[in-house]
């Protein structure tokens, strides 16, 4: 039998915002958005907050998100954060993996089933961010063990050859695209077991359709030169892509799924 998830509270930074599956103007939906129009499917009754804010680091999330989040006594709470980390020069990974386990346990505690993220290896996206590669091992090791000890599930991201594909990713390599976020709702989706939800992830490595803006040059990745602009606001400690803004989705409200237009390839 299903379970059913009533109060569904995200906390993460831009990936968990939605960047880049919709625009400022039109609002961003993202994979959270997209995973709590699935569990509206599965119980109408559906509550769902996203308190993530683009920019954000672990010990961020963990400050400013988790006391929101567990007044909001969710039954189901993902966290994703961490890669604003691993882009930073001063990068502890004992520190971020730290503040994760800090928001498992007390998310855990308080009665939420906690899903979290393994990141994916770096070097099929970009050139420019092969470096990450010991960074990322790292951290996600320690994402695995902080979680077996908490009871927390993870959609390890590492695991899938298909996320190393640059059609699910945007220009920028940092973000995912529509298709990316798409996906990604339907392997948490998959993890959490709700109905008709196999892992999009665990297949082809080369997703149907080509996303816009994914042009590439002899096989590989063309990044232009817009990564190194993406990149800068994380890696200079006195900038951050989220200041001055908040959440765009602070309190429960209910789920209205929309049409399922962009079904996963």
């Amino acid at each position: 039998m299903t379970h059913s998830y009533l109060r569904y509270v995200a906390l993460g930074d831009s990936q968990t915002e939605g960047m880049n599956d919709g625009d400022d103007i039109g609002g961003y939906r993202g994979w959270a958005d997209r995973l709590a129009e699935r569990l509206a499917t599965v119980d109408p009754q559906v509550h769902y907050a996203n308190l993530a804010v683009r920019g954000r680091r672990a010990h961020q999330v963990h400050a400013e998100q988790l006391p929101a989040a567990l007044s909001l006594r969710p039954d189901l709470a993902t966290v994703m954060a961490g890669v604003n980390d691993l882009l930073r020069s001063r990068f502890d990974a004992a520190a971020t993996a730290g503040h994760l386990e800090a928001m498992f346990e007390a998310l855990t505690g308080a009665g939420a089933r906690v899903v979290t993220f393994g990141f994916p290896d770096p070097p099929a996206l970009s050139a420019a961010t092969r470096g990450l590669a010991t960074r990322i091992h790292d951290l996600n090791a320690r994402i695995r063990t902080a979680a077996d000890r908490r009871g927390v599930t993870v959609v390890d991201l590492a695991a899938y050859p298909v996320c190393r594909d640059p059609r699910l990713w945007s220009t920028d390599r940092l973000h995912l695209n529509t298709l990316g976020h798409t996906r990604l709702a339907a392997a948490v989706g998959h993890a959490l077991g709700l109905p008709d939800s196999d892992n999009p992830l665990d297949g082809s490595p080369r997703p149907a359709g080509e996303a816009p803006g994914m042009a590439t040059r002899r096989g590989r990745p063309s990044l232009g030169r817009k990564f190194p602009r993406a990149v800068a606001p994380a890696a200079d400690p006195r900038r951050s892509s989220g200041d001055g803004r908040t959440a765009k989705r602070p309190a429960l409200a209910p789920v209205t799924p929309r049409p399922q237009h962009d079904q996963v390839p």
